[in-house]
């Protein structure tokens, strides 16, 4: 790379969203890395141009049958792109796996785990109960024999261990889990049973159970927790009986019934058992809570597949182990078999279970057990899962586009996730990242900035060149912060001495999942950071812990039961995550802000014939016909799966012409959605409250959002500072905002207007509370609690609770080694 790039992917006239004509060059047979600020034009360059037409080009050597079944991309608007490769993404945001997935079926190692307990496992005899010697005969399909009652037996099949297979348990279906009764619902203690105490009789219609129940002897005059326990269990737990009632229907009408009493629990029971649709399952699942399934205690395999022994653990066992822990005990599994065709069968197998296990623990995954749920991995560990499992395939020849790969990833595995990035490169493909996280981008081998700023600021080439070239480059933005010169402290720390000045928040745990028993002390109106390595226990201590422990208080609601304690003032507790903003293609930056509401009034005032209503592109007069205001028309291709264009005739700007007769400042409403927030502000100056609505959007480092721009389609940090627009200017005394890791997808400098939006926020007397890895927030930091020292069981301790200097200090830190 010191002389010259020989191989290169030639687009020429890129005109993606905000691309600017572009032409570039961007080398084959390394690592290639795209920098700039959000908005700029990164993902139109890497995503919009790249992967569409990468893997469009793929697609369209196939058949049309087997096109019509896969999603694809339309064509680029570009004038031309030669040499590019068939391109896989590893998208920032994989989609959630469903309840049946876990780490060990989405990483295939279970199904290595599943086939040693198979071939190499220790039987139970079905009839006497001994363990039978591992035997050969199971791979060569040969029944086994007792020696104890000579009962003879097959052994299983890998698939009989699977839980989505002949494996599974039969009382919850493979899922470990099962819905049971909460009697706690079902009774409203304070209230009698003619008041309407039991609510399962109330929501099922059967409100006039409390008269059989009467006749039984029950007292339904008084309070249900003032009853005697013989009178309580009647009502909860009570056989089934007849009696003879009078029931005063509510229009006054007076008739008789022989009526069967239904316990509390019965009439959930039947109603479960009778519901045939959503809405019926809906009434009764307030009853309903989710526990560990009660025949194989959150297993999900039957007792037969759970009876076989390898090296004295159940399938159950090993499951519940962490990978690392894996690691080592496979590694005496072979000397605990006898056979020597054993030994080599059980070599093989963990072999290829250690190069699919070694890739994950290069990306720091090694923390995780194989029975943990896929749904409850974070967004960074679900795409490392992505990217192991193409490392595994060893493909050669593709170009892969990683978008933000450093998500959820604390510094210490970077150096991980860098090696096996190169050895995508290695194994003769192409790579090019999207990211800002500096250790990442350094690593790369050439770099494209794009800019220089957002939205129609963007869109062009800033610097571009070898990585030593763009960090002597005084036009790149990127090269200040590659260097380590640019200054990204920008708040007034507090000191050691004034940070309880006005108050804490108190949290006491006992053990979950792998914390320890931990006490959590944290400062009002400061700012505060919760850092460690990846599995350290971040989000249980906050989002599981701290935000469900003063939420449950605000609301008078029962604590998890976890929470020894919580000590709190806290009045209003926001969560605000990376999140998508709404599904609704019809939910706009303009509607979710509510300045269109604003500004639809303000054309109504303007206008003769219509009102603010026909202003709406959801519902209004005034709305696309065409596309119904959704700004998008969805083609059907036959063969071919459905494609979706901006509508042809509002040009995706969800009115119809008839809009341009109501002007202002020679706009209409539809030019207006095609604005940015930035040249609205210009336009809206002399409307004060739109202005300031406006203003705050651009403060917040949202200038370059057009106002009509789709929300389900904003970026993680994007749609976290959206959320936030309707908070900064309120006094927020008392207030609690939570942010789970809102640098994602933030470049350096949109870092700082983060922690400008943070100072914000303070200045009206909130409290902050964010989970992070950057070192630019942590370096902003009032306080600091560090947790680790490592991953999973190796983690769940607070190291640290102080100022960036208590976390210097601090030996069993890791994080205090990248800050």
């Amino acid at each position: 790379f010191d002389t010259i790039i020989d191989e290169v992917i030639k687009v020429r006239g890129a005109k993606v969203h905000n691309l600017k004509n572009l032409d570039v060059d961007i080398p084959l047979n390394c690592v290639v890395g795209i920098c700039g600020v959000s908005g700029s034009g990164k993902s139109s360059l890497s995503l919009g141009v790249l992967y569409a037409e990468g893997s469009r080009r793929y697609l369209e050597a196939l058949s049309t049958y087997t096109r019509r079944r896969i999603s694809q991309s339309g064509k680029a608007n570009i004038d031309s792109i030669e040499h590019i490769p068939a391109t896989l993404a590893l998208n920032q945001r994989p989609a959630i796996p469903g309840i049946r997935s876990t780490f060990g079926t989405q990483t295939e190692l279970l199904n290595s785990i599943r086939l040693l307990f198979s071939r190499c496992g220790s039987y139970k005899c079905p009839k006497c109960g001994n363990y039978l010697e591992p035997s050969i005969n199971v791979a060569s399909d040969i029944e086994l024999e007792c020696d104890n009652c000579h009962h003879k037996f097959m052994g299983l099949g890998a698939e009989d261990y699977s839980f989505n297979s002949t494996g599974a348990c039969s009382n919850c279906s493979g899922t470990g889990i099962e819905h049971v009764i909460d009697e706690e619902s079902l009774v409203d203690p304070n209230k009698s049973l003619k008041d309407g105490a039991v609510t399962s009789w109330q929501k099922t219609n059967l409100w006039w159970m409390y008269l059989v129940a009467q006749e039984a002897g029950v007292n339904a005059e008084i309070p249900f927790k003032d009853l005697s326990q013989y009178e309580k269990d009647i009502v909860l737990y009570g056989d089934e009986f007849n009696k003879y009632i009078t029931i005063v229907s509510k229009s006054g009408k007076i008739f008789d019934l022989d009526a069967t009493f239904l316990n509390a629990y019965t009439v959930v029971e039947n109603a479960l058992n009778k519901s045939t649709s959503e809405k019926e399952l809906k009434k009764i699942n307030r009853f309903l809570k989710t526990s560990t399934c009660s025949t194989c205690n959150g297993s999900r395999i039957n007792e037969q597949a759970n009876s076989t022994l390898l090296n004295g653990k159940t399938l159950s066992e090993v499951s519940n182990m962490t990978m690392d822990k894996l690691v080592l005990w496979l590694e005496d599994v072979v000397s605990s078999l006898n056979d020597k065709a054993l030994k080599t069968m059980a070599a093989n197998i963990i072999e290829e279970f250690m190069i699919n296990a070694n890739y994950l623990k290069k990306l720091g995954l090694d923390y995780i057990t194989l029975n943990r749920p896929s749904s409850t991995l974070s967004t960074g560990e679900l795409q490392r899962v992505q990217l192991a499992r193409t490392l595994r395939n060893r493909t050669t020849g593709l170009l892969y586009v990683l978008d933000e790969p450093s998500i959820g990833l604390h510094l210490s595995n970077m150096e991980g996730l860098i090696s096996v990035i190169k050895q995508l490169v290695r194994d003769g493909n192409s790579v090019v990242i999207v990211d800002h996280e500096m250790l990442l981008l350094d690593s790369c081998d050439y770099i494209i900035e794009i800019g220089p700023k957002a939205g129609n600021n963007g869109g062009t080439i800033v610097s571009q060149g070898l990585i030593k070239d763009v960090k002597n480059d005084e036009n790149s933005i990127i090269a200040g912060y590659l260097n380590g010169v640019e200054n990204t402290v920008i708040r007034d720390i507090s000191t050691k001495d004034d940070l309880f000045d006005e108050g804490s928040i108190e949290l006491e745990t006992s053990p979950i999942y792998t914390l320890k028993d931990l006490s959590l002390k944290l400062p009002k109106e400061k700012l505060s950071v919760i850092t460690g390595v990846s599995g350290s226990g971040k989000t249980t201590l906050i989002l599981e812990s701290l935000y469900p422990a003063i939420n449950n208080t605000i609301n008078n609601q029962k604590l998890p039961k976890h929470i020894k304690s919580i000590d709190s003032d806290i009045e209003k507790v926001y969560l605000i995550d990376s999140s998508p903003i709404g599904k609704n293609v019809k939910s706009t930056v303009g509607t979710y802000s509510k300045v269109l509401d604003k500004i639809r009034k303000l054309y109504a005032d303007i206008s003769d014939f219509y009102k603010t209503a026909d202003f709406s592109y959801n519902t209004g007069k005034l709305q696309c016909p065409h596309c119904k205001g959704t700004g998008i028309i969805s083609m059907d291709v036959q063969f071919l799966p459905d494609i979706e264009i901006t509508c042809p005739e509002c040009q995706g700007l969800r009115y119809s012409d008839e809009v341009d007769n109501v002007l202002y400042n020679t706009y209409s409403i539809k030019d207006i959605m095609g604005l940015t927030i930035e040249e609205a502000v210009d336009v809206f100056k002399d409307e004060t409250t739109i202005r300031n609505k406006l203003s705050l959007l651009n403060d917040l480092g949202l200038g370059y959002l057009t106002i009509g721009e789709s929300t389900p389609k904003l970026s993680g940090g994007e749609a976290q500072r959206l959320k936030l627009a309707s908070q900064i200017n309120k006094s927020q005394k008392n207030s609690l905002f939570i942010f789970d890791e809102p640098s994602i997808g933030l470049h350096p400098k949109d870092v700082i207007v983060l922690n400008k939006t943070f100072q914000k926020l303070l200045d009206k007397k909130a409290t902050i509370v964010v989970i992070e890895h950057d070192v630019d927030i942590i370096h902003n930091a009032d306080y600091i609690v560090d947790m680790g020292p490592g991953g999973g069981v190796n983690g769940g301790e607070i190291l640290v609770m102080g100022t960036l200097e208590d976390l210097k200090e601090c030996e069993k830190s890791i994080t205090k080694k990248y800050v």
